[in-house]
């Protein structure tokens, strides 16, 4: 598993309420990414900077979803390319089941 940090600055701070009305306006569009096991919004405590946290299956997934065409439209929506960081998942902790996944080593 893999996951995905992406931020970028904003050309002018964006409110609370200005991130979520903007960030829910698409969120639906990210139901049905292949391979996406969620994704959390993000924007810094002064508005200057917004992003996102992805938990990807796999590392192709994400590629696939970061495209020319996403990094474009991202640069022309907020007036910056975003940065993207990348994290292997080796180990997940989820409260909410009370379990502990653990990834399997790739096969080589």
């Amino acid at each position: 598993m893999i996951v995905t940090i992406v931020r970028f600055p904003t050309s002018t701070p964006i409110s609370l309420d200005e991130a979520r009305t903007k960030f829910g306006a698409n969120a639906s569009s990210y139901l049905d990414v292949p391979g996406l096991l969620w994704k959390a919004y993000l924007r810094s405590d002064d508005g200057t900077k917004v992003g996102g946290v992805y938990w990807w299956r796999d590392r192709a997934s994400a590629e696939a979803k970061y495209s020319d065409e996403w990094l474009a439209g991202l640069t022309e929506k907020y007036g910056a390319a975003p940065q993207i960081e990348w994290f292997d998942t080796p180990v997940v902790v989820d409260t909410r089941t009370q379990s502990i996944h653990v990834e399997a080593p790739p096969a080589r």
